[in-house]
């Protein structure tokens, strides 16, 4: 019996957690390395799921838990800044008839669900580890590892995030770019009533918006003009959210209250980021952010990242020889969608930088019905 093919991957987020659960079922021996120690099981308030990211997390054997532990919902709310509701929208269930349309979860949550996935699988795990040089021949990688050990795999799979170090590693120079727009964003206990995302457009934001995470949790987020970084101490971050989000109405006014802590509260720029041309070179390939990543106006940033992880292993596993011509079908079958997700969501927030009265609903609903079919 010959020995498995082996496959290194590099990141321990939703991409990587998720291509190594689909590689180990198929037999393959996988080793996954992850920067961070704590394999970021507490970085996070909340996460937006929508149907085709909960149907990739059906595939990895997850959902029971997933659908246990998150607040299912169906439809989408726009607010005016007093708290009034101006419309409530039904959401498209782009994973299937038979999952919800949208899931909110606390992100530690999906987090340890997949830790434990991966765990589970087999696939041996090493944390606070980097991979320091690659080197390619055409039959493998040899990888060089921070804490001194060496490996030669099959193949290396760069799931290291928006700075990937790995895509500068293989000599792809994209990087991300800053849209112009920065979230805030905090967990907070549910008020009664919020059973589903509302969104308010406008007020001293230009967005605030908030989703149920579990029964008993939310994370709300506002949205502003991105601001110098070093501008803001991290002991602020609490007042500033807080100064923002306590000019609306409804039940804004009970979520501000519970904006005291600043440890809890993350600032984040919104960024872009499309590799354009291929997501590999040689045997060293790119899924999720490490390739593509945009603003969260669709929520839709995990479930790409997912989708990449179920295509490219459905194409690992399918018996084609792991070769140019694999890798490029991935990228050729990835990027007409990623591309259409990246650029609405990019438009969405730009007609707000703009000030300009774009058709938001029908570019939503457009990518979403284009979303309803399979990747």
């Amino acid at each position: 019996m010959t020995n498995p093919r082996t496959v290194l991957v590099v990141g321990g987020g939703a991409s990587g957690n998720a291509m190594t659960i689909l590689l180990r079922r198929a037999g393959l021996a996988v080793d996954l390395i992850e920067a961070r120690a704590d394999w970021n099981a507490t970085t996070g308030s909340g996460i937006t799921l929508q149907g085709n990211a909960l149907r990739v997390l059906r595939e990895l054997g997850v959902w029971d838990q997933v659908s246990t532990y998150g607040f299912a919902f169906g439809s989408l709310g726009v607010t005016a800044p007093d708290g009034t509701l101006l419309h409530v929208a039904e959401d498209l269930q782009t994973g299937g008839e038979d999952l919800p349309a949208t899931l909110g979860m606390q992100r530690p949550r999906l987090q340890q669900i997949l830790m434990n996935a991966v765990r589970a699988s087999g696939a041996t795990v090493r944390l606070g580890t980097t991979a320091e040089s690659l080197e390619q021949d055409a039959e493998g990688v040899s990888v060089r590892f921070s804490d001194g050990v060496a490996g030669r795999y099959d193949l290396v799979i760069g799931a290291d995030g928006l700075g990937s170090a790995t895509r500068a590693a293989i000599g792809i120079t994209t990087k991300p770019e800053p849209t112009g727009m920065a979230i805030w964003r905090a967990p907070a206990p549910r008020p009664q009533g919020v059973t589903r995302t509302d969104l308010t457009y406008g007020g001293p934001a230009y967005i605030a918006g908030y989703c149920p995470t579990s029964e008993d949790t939310i994370y709300a987020y506002v949205v502003e003009a991105c601001r110098d970084r070093a501008s803001i101490p991290p002991q602020a971050y609490a007042d500033e959210m807080r100064r923002l989000a306590q000019s609306y109405g409804g039940v804004w006014s009970e979520i501000v209250q519970h904006l005291d802590d600043p440890a809890q509260v993350n600032y984040t720029w919104f960024d872009r980021l499309l590799v354009e041309g291929s997501w590999h070179r040689g045997r060293v390939v790119l899924v999720g952010d490490a390739a593509h990543c945009c603003p969260p106006t669709l929520a839709q940033g995990a479930a790409m990242s997912l989708e990449d992880a179920a295509v490219l292993a459905e194409l690992l596993t399918s018996g084609r020889a792991w070769d140019d011509e694999l890798f490029r079908a991935y990228y050729e079958r990835r990027i007409p969608r990623v591309r259409t997700v990246v650029e609405a969501s990019v438009q969405l927030g730009q007609w707000q930088l703009d000030g300009v009265r774009g058709d938001a609903p029908g570019l939503i609903g457009r990518t979403m019905a284009f979303l309803k079919e399979l990747p």
